[in-house]
């Protein structure tokens, strides 16, 4: 190693240089390292005639395609995040499809509830008018029922039965103990 001249101190000196060269082919080795080495190759392989430019040209392609592959490699990373975004929101759409699935059978269920239970209500209602009415309208006929001009005005015949009672008498005794 030569010795050189620290201007700092004032003295000559060899460790200060040492440390200085060995920084510097750190970083070059961090920062350049394997572009210098695929160039340098890429001119040993090419024997251009001018080296110098042809390692310039080749050093100026070589950032280009890193920046390019960088570009992609964000623009991939990009895409996979859309893409699983996509993915989440059709599985939230599916979920919220199915529970809107299950809320309309389970008001389709409510609605066919009631309408059994309005169709009983009802059908109470009716048994209910009809044990109210006058036991003696339904022995009406058939014109006073209908209330029609020409319907014929028949009335009850009692017929007798070998005991002489008539069947309307024996019908009404056993409905009405």
């Amino acid at each position: 190693m030569p010795i050189t001249w620290s201007p700092f101190t004032g003295t000559y000196c060899k460790r200060q240089r040492v440390q200085a060269v060995r920084m510097e082919s750190q970083y070059l080795r961090r920062c350049l390292g394997s572009c210098l080495k695929k160039g340098l190759a890429e001119v040993v392989e090419h024997r251009p005639a001018d080296p110098i430019e042809y390692l310039a040209h080749w050093i100026y392609h070589y950032k280009r395609t890193l920046d390019e592959e960088q570009k992609r490699t964000l623009e991939r990373l990009e895409l996979e995040k859309e893409q699983q975004a996509a993915l989440e929101e059709l599985e939230m759409l599916r979920r919220m499809k199915e529970e809107e699935l299950m809320i309309q059978q389970r008001l389709e269920e409510q609605r066919q509830e009631q309408e059994r239970e309005k169709l009983k209500l009802q059908s109470e209602e009716k048994k209910m008018q009809l044990q109210q009415k006058d036991p003696e309208e339904n022995e009406k006929t058939i014109a006073e029922i209908t209330d029609r001009a020409g319907a014929p005005n028949l009335t009850t015949v009692e017929e007798l039965d070998e005991s002489g009672l008539s069947e309307v008498s024996v019908w009404k005794e056993r409905n009405y103990k």
